[in-house]
């Protein structure tokens, strides 16, 4: 018997996926804000998918790495926010599980996915502002809250690790930030702070769309953050009809009253053609994957 089977889960579950600045934010926000959808009360839970997998270097899982205890671990804590919040449904946003959608898929076999994607120049010019971007205390607090007990130590290291960074760097970023490729540390010893934020979103889409060719379509929809900004209602209705979801018309409107269209195209006016000609060409062939060319 599967350790799934043992700890059957009470709510559905919806997990959104996305490349760091992709509107991740924005559509968990939006669910959230209806009736029975809820969520946990900050921003991501890294912590909680990488317990059992802390020293792994970086967010890049593999499914076997999905083990028993692992599983079992994970699925309780869905369950605790399902039972303390009476939840219908728990939406989860974690950007890192852009690089590990079938460890994901293993430990919530029953969910399903919300993929957005976003025009890579758009993120990339918004990744490079959080990378220099002061450490947020209160932030961090409210993530820490979810941090399990055996691996506080770890991350307030981190933490303080990162915040020294920033301020002894010349060029005034963190030490890290986001999704953690493989051979990050060497990325950014290599190309320039830009080009790792455009390496950063690359592959979060990349391996994205590589597992989500290996699990079952009726499982994922994909939304683009430009149809959904200029046309929220729509859109919004499309991914509760995927859910299975019948909202009324008022209570869509509502949700979708903050989600402006004012963000597309920042990318091109904020990196400049400098920054532009070298961050280009390492995400053409995933820009033109996505219709983006």
């Amino acid at each position: 018997m599967s350790q799934n089977s043992i700890f059957p889960l009470s709510s559905n579950l919806v997990v959104i996926i996305g490349a760091q600045r992709s509107g991740t934010n924005m559509l968990r926000n939006v669910l959230c804000s209806l009736p029975g959808f809820g969520t946990w009360p900050c921003d991501e839970i890294n912590p909680i998918w990488r317990h059992g997998n802390l020293s792994y270097a970086s967010d890049e899982f593999t499914p076997g790495m999905a083990r028993p205890e692992v599983q079992k671990y994970i699925r309780r804590r869905f369950d605790n926010i399902t039972r303390r919040y009476r939840l219908r449904t728990v939406v989860e946003k974690t950007c890192a599980n852009s690089l590990r959608v079938g460890f994901v898929a293993r430990i919530l076999p029953e969910a399903k996915f919300i993929f957005i994607r976003r025009n890579g120049l758009d993120s990339t010019a918004s990744a490079l502002k959080r990378w220099t971007a002061k450490v947020d205390l209160a932030y961090q607090l409210r993530k820490a809250r979810f941090v399990p007990l055996s691996d506080l130590y770890y991350y307030a290291f981190r933490f303080f690790r990162n915040r020294l960074h920033r301020l002894w760097s010349k060029d005034k970023r963190l030490g890290f930030w986001g999704p953690k490729l493989n051979r990050m540390q060497e990325m950014l010893t290599r190309y320039s702070l830009e080009e790792v934020c455009a390496l950063q979103w690359k592959r979060c889409v990349d391996r994205a769309m590589e597992d989500f060719s290996l699990i079952s379509p009726n499982r994922v929809v994909e939304v683009g953050y430009e149809d959904f900004v200029t046309s929220p209602e729509i859109e919004l209705k499309r991914i509760l009809d995927f859910l299975g979801y019948r909202v009324e018309h008022r209570a869509v409107s509502k949700a979708v009253v903050d989600v402006f269209a004012t963000s597309i195209g920042k990318g091109m006016a904020t990196l400049g053609d400098e920054k532009i000609q070298r961050v280009f060409p390492h995400i053409i062939e995933t820009h033109q994957r996505l219709g983006y060319a």
